[in-house]
């Protein structure tokens, strides 16, 4: 991953009138990397893509993609991204290939030996017209154009709509192919799943606000995790309860079974000055669960 900058929001916001859609956000997302936008349908990830590609006025603030200004080099920009929108509108009387060679005309060519690798990739029939596709078949055909110029940034809102779980999987292959190669992918998604098996770093928002910038291990890390932990002796759960993060200790004999959410090193340290450990097994929250974590941390704050 490289330090240069592909998108920056600097004060990034946006409102429809009393409606606050986006609050001030700032935002680095670094090439070479798959940054995934996390948050419920509402919560402001649409908003935030539109507004910072300049297709709706921010009220305030400013976005970059690529050193260049969305606003006001806003041409310049399209030749340098590939775009899927969460409501991608296409011309129902043309086919997939037809549509796929309007973008390309747009776009001053494209190699079809290209496009014919992703639509084999994605499983896409372009020979059907437009309007007799399936949604997931329509979202393949936007995909494709979305790739097909091997864009510098990539930025894409709920890609995965209507996919079979196998073109997920597939889907996600190329994101990171494309990340390796050193150019950026800004994938919206509530889709924590697949979030969590593609994206190095996460952004959660909440109510047009983020409430949260971790990479996906950090995220992991700050989870609460279920620990089992068998000792050379009887346990005494108070040796436990006084570690930071610890909370629900049971102990039966030899074994101790708590809920943690801190340091392990930490945690080790204080049990070994009073046992020896005989065996231990963490169970981490996924991505799931943390995200609702936050949602519930921000519910109760509020």
């Amino acid at each position: 991953m490289s330090d240069k900058i592909a998108i920056r929001a600097e004060g990034l916001t946006k409102h429809y009138g009393k409606v606050e859609a986006l609050n001030d956000l700032d935002l680095d997302i670094r090439a070479g990397e798959v940054f995934g936008f996390l948050g419920p349908n509402g919560a402001g990830k649409t908003t935030t893509i539109r507004t910072m590609m300049d297709e709706i006025r921010a009220t305030s603030g400013k976005a970059s993609i690529l050193g260049m200004d969305t606003h006001t080099q806003a041409v310049e920009i399209r030749k340098y991204i590939g775009y899927l929108p969460g409501d991608l509108a296409m011309y129902p009387n043309l086919t997939g290939k037809d549509t796929i060679t309007y973008y390309a005309n747009l776009r001053g060519g494209v190699d079809w030996k290209y496009v014919d690798t992703l639509a084999d990739r994605l499983d896409a029939d372009l020979t059907k017209k437009v309007g007799d596709l399936s949604s997931g078949n329509r979202q393949k055909v936007g995909l494709i154009q979305a790739f097909m110029s091997k864009p510098q940034v990539i930025i894409m809102d709920e890609p995965s709509t209507g996919l079979d779980p196998l073109v997920q999987r597939e889907l996600q292959k190329m994101m990171r192919e494309v990340a390796d190669e050193g150019r950026t992918v800004f994938l919206s998604s509530h889709t924590l799943s697949e979030v969590q098996r593609v994206a190095d770093r996460v952004g959660i928002i909440r109510h047009g606000c983020l409430i949260a910038l971790e990479t996906v291990q950090v995220l992991r890390s700050k989870a609460m995790r279920q620990v089992e932990i068998e000792l050379d002796q009887e346990a005494d759960i108070s040796v436990f309860e006084a570690v930071d993060g610890v909370s629900d200790v049971r102990a039966q004999n030899h074994h101790v079974v708590m809920t943690f959410g801190g340091d392990m090193g930490a945690l080790l340290k204080a049990v070994e000055g009073y046992y020896s450990i005989v065996d231990i097994s963490t169970q981490s929250a996924d991505l799931e669960e943390i995200f609702l974590k936050y949602y519930q941390d921000e519910e109760a704050s509020a």
